[in-house]
């Protein structure tokens, strides 16, 4: 089994190096999404510096990998009887390959995309509960941030309220929601100080 666990671990974290913004961003305009704006590789930066159209494939990439990360380890697990525990297991992997990225110099985003996803895959009721969360706080506010730390920092506290037969998947859930809202750290300082800026993410990304 801890072989399985391994082979889920590196699986889950190379597929998380395979970033949607930085891939968009070449295809797009032949350069790094990293090179302006925020210089984050994430939805937010892509959509400011290319526009809503060519996001798709952002949104596409960082959802699917994250989909795949979390049924491989279920599968790789399934057979000891910890299917779930191995998607999440796959589902914190990817997400660190995709925050600390290996593969492009360990400067990834901030795996909101990926995170919304690997909470629909370990209960698709508590990921749309966490998504609908971010969209209202979205659409209230227009900060993308402000949605994305709301969102992720509920999911541990909310999964463990339903599921508490999972310790392992808690666990990681906790950890998802702390290491998200932990690489929005400089977001909440800017949010504090009236700083952040909005987003319309419908059109064209255009600053407010």
């Amino acid at each position: 089994m801890w072989f399985n666990c391994f082979l889920t671990v590196c699986t889950a974290y190379l597929l998380g190096n395979l970033n949607g913004a930085v891939l968009a961003s070449h295809l797009v305009a032949h350069e790094d999404v990293r090179q302006h704006g925020s210089g984050n590789a994430g939805l937010t930066n892509f959509v400011r510096n290319y526009g809503a159209r060519s996001a798709v494939l952002v949104i596409f990439t960082d959802m699917t990998k994250a989909v795949l990360a979390c049924f491989v380890g279920g599968g790789l697990l399934a057979p000891f009887g910890h299917e779930i525990a191995g998607r999440a297991l796959g589902g914190l992997s990817v997400i660190l390959g995709h925050a600390f990225p290996a593969l492009l110099g360990f400067r990834g985003g901030k795996g909101i995309l990926s995170g919304v996803t690997v909470a629909l895959c370990l209960d698709w009721r508590i990921g749309l509960f966490v998504f609908g969360i971010f969209l209202l706080a979205y659409l209230a506010t227009g900060y993308v941030s402000l949605g994305s730390i709301l969102s992720s920092g509920s999911f541990g506290p909310i999964y463990a309220i339903f599921h508490r037969d999972q310790p392992f998947a808690i666990c990681v859930g906790f950890i998802l929601s702390i290491l998200i809202v932990w690489l929005h750290r400089a977001n909440i300082v800017r949010l504090v100080k009236g700083q952040e800026r909005k987003t319309n993410l419908l059109s064209g990304g255009k600053q407010k």
